[in-house]
């Protein structure tokens, strides 16, 4: 191998490293996002007994003011809450669910619901 094509591969290397960086963070942060959106229908269904009824309003709330956000329809949101009543109490898993993407996490919950 040539030193100039060393060189490129180097930083090749590091762009490709610094990218997987990158998408790691902004997993990270739509995992805490869910959780938060979870954590809040979670409380507000017990407080204010929300309803499907409410969660697809607020569905419906979300897509109209700002109709570039994908994700979040009144199904996906119900999974936010599941996800949240899934890890809020199980020390084991709590590591876990910022690390995982949420299709890793979606599956665990799928298991949680069948055992």
């Amino acid at each position: 191998m040539n030193p100039t094509t060393q060189n490129f591969n180097e930083i090749l290397q590091t762009i490709q490293s610094s990218k997987q960086k990158a998408l790691q963070q902004v997993n990270s942060t739509l995992i805490e996002l869910y959780w938060k959106i979870g954590e809040y229908i979670s409380s507000k269904t017990i407080k204010e007994h929300w309803g499907k009824g409410v969660v697809k309003e607020l569905a419906e709330y979300i897509k109209t003011k700002d109709p570039t956000l994908k994700g979040f329809s009144d199904k996906n949101l119900w999974r936010m809450k599941q996800f949240y009543e899934t890890y809020k109490e199980n020390e084991k898993l709590t590591t876990l669910w910022r690390v995982l993407s949420w299709s890793h996490n979606k599956r665990i919950m799928r298991r949680q619901i069948s055992t």
